[in-house]
């Protein structure tokens, strides 16, 4: 016998008890350590994913053949009423055994039989805040923390009266019921919020965010504008005529029609809303200047690839720091400072940011379509168009393969984008940027 007193984490009420978790169980065991031999149909094999919501699922369950499954001890073999607990990776989740069909599982997964206590009460215990934090101070590992059998057989467990017991598990989950129906509300809001912010960016691309001003130099002026300084440079031989840029304008007939060299023709049915006057359509092939290749160099460089993108916040998270002797084939896109990324691959995950100074010295994948301005778009305008649900519903029509599905550089350049006045792109992007600071104070209140 030794005193525990510095081990004890709080006082009890009158009537409880503090027992280890090894002395309220008839057995704490965990899944077979060994890889079973798979069979396409017997009985299911299961692992984290299947108790990870914290109910067994049999959905996309392993099989296991009957012969293995008798061959196991029956500390392995869990009943209806057992708990399991998750010890590997996602530790911490309990989930009660509420079936008599037969299963087994595997080493990630551990299984308490109480046999003096409650098993619904032992189920808020172990799903407690209290327990929760013993595992995180007990798990070992790296890239996987455990939690071992012997911190769950030494675990210090306060236990009430019996009939206080079933009280607490009915009270408990009364109260989850409530919190459930808050954490749905709270998502059910999420989704009106996430819905708002999609509304507002389809009022500023279409016009309809701010007032307009008559006074604004129109945008066919800054566009016959920036085709004039082309021409110069086409002259001087400094850069090629580009086959595919065109110019858009409205006829008389109050048609759209787009002039490809010497060719015109109607495109009234690509264009999908009505554009204030001084707006005007352009494709990128007018409004993009185009990427540039860059190759890494020196002893290390910062590398912009997909995962990098946090495509809620639509911000790059980190850049790779890489050295230039282990750069991937794909490390060759230039950005600069008012570059917008946006993903080709699987481009309805939405991961498109815009690189601000800090990151302008990086090398993005090919991954991305590199979006550049010509001076058509001010560069945070630039990004909000390219997030709105316009451009990237719009360019998801074009995705093509199955696992990875994608676009191609073609479709971005190919297709039509709205161009405000300069000074209202400036109007739009200050009302879109306090617009969306309070969105997102609203966002962190309800994390």
């Amino acid at each position: 016998m030794k005193c525990i007193e510095d081990k004890i984490p709080f006082e009890l009420p009158e009537g409880w008890a503090w027992a280890r978790l090894g002395a309220v169980a008839e057995a704490i065991s965990d899944g077979d350590h060994q890889p079973p031999p798979q069979t396409s149909s017997g009985i299911p094999f299961l692992v984290i994913s299947n108790v990870s919501g914290g109910v067994l699922s049999f959905e996309n369950t392993r099989f296991v053949s009957v012969e293995y499954f008798n061959q196991l001890p029956e500390t392995r073999k869990p009943r209806n009423g057992d708990l399991l607990f998750t010890v590997t990776g996602s530790y911490g989740i309990p989930v009660l055994v509420d079936t008599d069909d037969n299963f087994c599982f595997q080493r990630h997964i551990a299984m308490v039989r109480p046999c003096i206590i409650s098993n619904r009460y032992l189920y808020i215990m172990l799903g407690s805040s209290y327990v929760k934090s013993i595992c995180d101070n007990k798990a070992t590992g790296i890239a996987q923390k455990t939690v071992g059998l012997s911190t769950l057989r030494e675990l210090l467990v306060p236990i009430a009266p019996l009939s206080q017991q079933i009280k607490i598990y009915e009270q408990a989950q009364s109260a989850l019921c409530v919190v459930d129906g808050i954490s749905s509300d709270r998502e059910d809001l999420l989704k009106t919020i996430n819905n708002a912010k999609a509304k507002i960016l389809d009022l500023a691309i279409r016009g309809q965010l701010v007032p307009q001003d008559p006074a604004d130099e129109p945008a066919s002026v800054l566009l016959e504008r920036i085709r004039a300084e082309k021409e110069e440079l086409i002259k001087q031989g400094k850069i090629k005529r580009d086959k595919k840029e065109s110019v858009i304008f409205r006829g008389e007939d109050n048609s759209y029609y787009e002039k490809i060299g010497s060719k015109v023709v109607n495109i009234d049915d690509e264009i999908t809303f009505e554009l204030p006057n001084n707006w005007a359509w352009s494709r990128g092939y007018s409004c993009f200047e185009g990427m540039e290749s860059t190759k890494p160099k020196g002893e290390f460089f910062d590398y912009i690839d997909i995962d990098a993108i946090d495509n809620r916040l639509h911000q790059i998270k980190e850049a790779k720091h890489l050295p230039v002797s282990d750069a991937p084939s794909r490390a060759s896109r230039a950005v600069k400072n008012g570059s917008v990324l946006f993903s080709l691959v699987r481009p309805y995950l939405e991961n498109i940011a815009l690189i601000e100074e800090k990151h302008s010295h990086c090398i993005a994948s090919t991954g991305f379509y590199i979006c550049n301005s010509n001076g058509a778009f001010l560069p945070k305008f630039m990004f909000y168009l390219m997030i709105s649900g316009y451009v990237v519903g719009s360019l998801n029509q074009y995705m093509k393969g199955d696992n990875s599905p994608s676009i191609s550089k073609d479709n971005i350049e190919g297709w039509l984008y709205p161009i405000p006045p300069v000074e209202e792109q400036k109007k739009i992007c200050d009302k879109l940027q306090v617009i969306f600071a309070l969105i997102e104070n609203v966002e962190k209140s309800l994390s």
